[in-house]
């Protein structure tokens, strides 16, 4: 018997079936579909409609394996929600995180609601414009009737698994990314409710990842002709699954969850919520086997997608033409700082990174080639600044970084990011967030017996790819201009 997991990121999802067989996981990929937002006049929505339809014809191959089912989960991103009325339907297809509503309710939100401060001290949560708490007061602010109406707030996992199950919970590590949970009181926090403009009323009882939420429901089963499976809540942050599948042995490690979004932290007992962290704009959000994620979030990969995307009107675009042109073009010609807001969804990214280099009194790139290197070496030096400040907050030295996810692919980053830190990085898996969705599953069918059990198997089941640093002293130089561009202290004691 095997376990179907969905992992579902903001580009595609897919359905893989997995098992554990002589201390090793057998996973196979069964079904994969395209996750395109739409614009509906100035709105962007997700298609959760379409999503729901996916997960079924997944289920539907899953089937046509004949293998049996124990279970099945869902991962997906964080803060986006669906709001459903009295008869239980949804009323709208929720906005995507990157559309515009919410831009300037997050300083709007600090100056007249609560301040910055008094948020973090009762969340511990990053500061990022489109958090659940502002997309609420983006509704509240403009007079939504969708408020009136709504009597549930499903995150986009607990709303896929209620279309399959009818049950309505919020899973505790999707819950923490809200802004709107208190991980002291590991309740949703009244005052922080109230002030997004909603009644505590909409939002679910919290489940931790591994709880069993329900069977598929009657009327799934009969359209599919399946039994009932069962439907358990996986860490339902995809990062919080990729975090569960990293292959690592010592309990003191660093990662990096690397694709359209890079986050880099570590796994800690309790939220660490202080002074520097506030000051460095640190998140703690839920992880599995009751832990806390330390990280932040770095604007990733997508800068990079984003310019792609616009090459490929003109002409051919792939990576390996791209990363060949990087080659050729000369290092450390320019700095970005990834996390600039002016880089979140801009309508032309490259022409977005010249201007922000010429503001910034930089060598503007103008071939392809040196826009991808500039890039890259921002992120990895981006990568050691956060690592450094990891370190500080664990209180432990890291050894190395682990990187998962679908960004490992891109080898030239990898490698920078060894440079950058003068450290080895090993790379793997790259299904980071589904191995993490099927090794929770199966410690709840009792397969697996904890988490150390699950990431030695990963380990044994990973081909992992082992990087180590190069020119040193060159990357040094490098990150004392990186951290004088960006306009970030390059001399705080970060002392372990």
């Amino acid at each position: 018997m095997s376990v179907l997991a969905f992992d579902i990121g903001a580009g595609s999802g897919r359905a893989l079936l997995a098992d554990v067989k002589d201390d090793r996981l057998e996973m196979k990929e069964i079904h994969r579909f395209d996750n395109t937002p739409i614009q509906i006049g100035k709105r962007l929505h997700w298609d959760v409609y379409r999503l729901f339809l996916e997960i079924k014809r997944g289920i539907a191959e899953a089937k046509k394996t004949g293998e049996a089912l124990e279970a099945l989960a869902i991962d997906t991103w964080a803060v986006d929600f669906g709001l459903l009325g009295k008869d239980g339907e949804l009323l709208r297809a929720p906005y995507h995180y990157r559309d515009h509503h919410t831009d300037g309710v997050m300083e709007d939100c600090h100056k007249n609601k609560v301040s910055k401060k008094d948020i973090f001290d009762k969340t511990g949560i990053q500061f990022l414009p489109f958090n659940t708490i502002y997309q609420l007061q983006a509704m509240s602010n403009t007079g939504s009737p969708l408020l009136n109406e709504a009597v549930d707030l499903l995150l986009m996992p607990d709303l896929l698994r209620y279309f399959l199950t009818g049950q309505k919970k919020t899973e505790f590590t999707n819950a923490t990314t809200t802004q709107l949970f208190n991980p002291k009181t590991m309740e949703w926090d009244e005052d922080l409710v109230k002030a997004a403009g909603v009644t505590k009323d909409i939002f679910q009882d919290i489940a931790l990842p591994g709880t069993i939420i329900g069977e598929l429901s009657k009327e799934v089963c009969e359209e599919l002709d399946v039994d009932p499976i069962p439907v358990i809540a996986a860490g339902e942050h995809d990062t919080a699954s990729a975090v569960a599948g990293i292959p690592a042995l010592d309990q003191d490690f660093a990662y990096v969850s690397c694709g359209t979004w890079s986050l880099m932290g570590t796994e800690v007992q309790d939220a660490v919520i202080n002074d520097k962290a506030f000051q460095w704009n640190f998140t703690n959000e839920g992880g599995v086997n009751n832990t806390f994620r330390l990280l932040k979030n770095i604007m990733g990969l997508w800068i990079l997608e984003e310019c792609k995307r616009i090459w490929e009107h003109d002409e051919k675009a792939g990576y390996k033409e791209l990363l060949q042109e990087a080659e050729a073009a000369p290092s450390f010609s320019f700095f970005i700082d990834p996390d600039d807001f002016r880089f979140l969804n801009p309508p032309h990214m490259p022409k977005e990174i010249q201007q922000y280099c010429e503001d910034t009194d930089q060598y503007v790139p103008r071939t392809r080639g040196e826009i991808v290197k500039g890039v890259l070496e921002s992120l990895a030096l981006k990568y050691r600044y956060v690592f450094e400040r990891t370190q500080h907050l664990a209180g432990t030295p890291f050894y190395g970084l682990h990187m998962v996810g679908g960004g490992i692919k891109n080898t030239v980053l990898c490698q920078y990011t060894s440079n950058a830190l003068a450290k080895p990085v090993w790379a793997g898996p790259v299904e980071g967030s589904a191995i993490g969705n099927v090794m929770v599953q199966l410690m709840a069918v009792g397969k697996v017996e904890d988490l150390a059990q699950a990431r030695l198997i990963t380990l044994k089941s990973t081909n992992m790819q082992y990087y180590f640093p190069e020119d040193e002293k060159k990357w040094h130089r490098a990150y004392g201009r990186f951290c004088d561009t960006i306009g970030v202290n390059n001399g705080e004691d970060l002392t372990v």
